[in-house]
């Protein structure tokens, strides 16, 4: 029998059904353990706290707190966590912010199981994990101009069904701002209009709705 300490997993959804696939690929894995499982942002920091696993898998979206949010207040606190992000969704921006954050692997929900575990015996290892379908969506916006923080808000109001006016009192700024702001944010996305700006703003994960 190896002696071997096995791969102390920590895995993190708000999706029961995902939740209980995912523990029971990792359960079926005699190299790994899973240590313990929480829904939240939230509790995904106390979790890590407690268990302080080899390596989390933590979904992208949560209602309470972000995946990615979740992942920056957990590195703060421990510098070495290693962790996984999972999505169903491929928009290159929350790709990158994930990788900013610290994620040493970003994959898709989709994706086979045994490239699953795979890539969390290679995180484990040290090595980061990016597999090609992911890499392919950051590739594409290489050179992209980057939307600023107030871009990014203007553009989740408009998301919203803001007018201009509307955005103006909520952000505390110009009608004449805003509409520089929608200008500029237009030219970056290669939007025609407003509801393109939008539309693209949600694909590539710049906004959510």
């Amino acid at each position: 029998m190896s002696t071997t300490p096995r791969i102390r997993v920590f895995w993190v959804d708000d999706h029961p059904l995902m939740r209980e696939g995912i523990a029971a690929v990792i359960r079926n894995e005699s190299d790994m353990q899973l240590v313990a499982e929480a829904s939240t942002g939230h509790e995904a920091i106390q979790g890590f706290r407690e268990h302080q696993p080899d390596v989390t898998l933590m979904d992208v979206r949560m209602p309470d707190m972000g995946g990615i949010d979740a992942l920056l207040a957990i590195r703060t606190e421990f510098g070495d966590a290693r962790v996984i992000m999972l999505t169903t969704f491929e928009g290159d921006a929350e790709i990158q912010r994930a990788l900013e954050a610290g994620a040493q692997g970003y994959m898709l929900k989709s994706m086979p199981r045994k490239q699953l575990v795979d890539m969390v015996r290679k995180v484990h290892a040290g090595q980061k994990q990016i597999p090609p379908e992911v890499a392919d969506h950051l590739i594409e916006h290489i050179g992209d101009e980057i939307l600023s923080k107030r871009e990014v808000e203007v553009l989740q109001k408009v998301a919203g069904g803001n007018r201009n006016s509307d955005i103006a009192a909520l952000l505390f700024i110009s009608e004449e701002t805003v509409k520089g702001h929608i200008k500029h944010l237009m030219e970056k996305l290669g939007a025609s209009d407003r509801t393109e700006a939008v539309a693209i703003g949600i694909r590539r994960g710049i906004i959510h709705l």
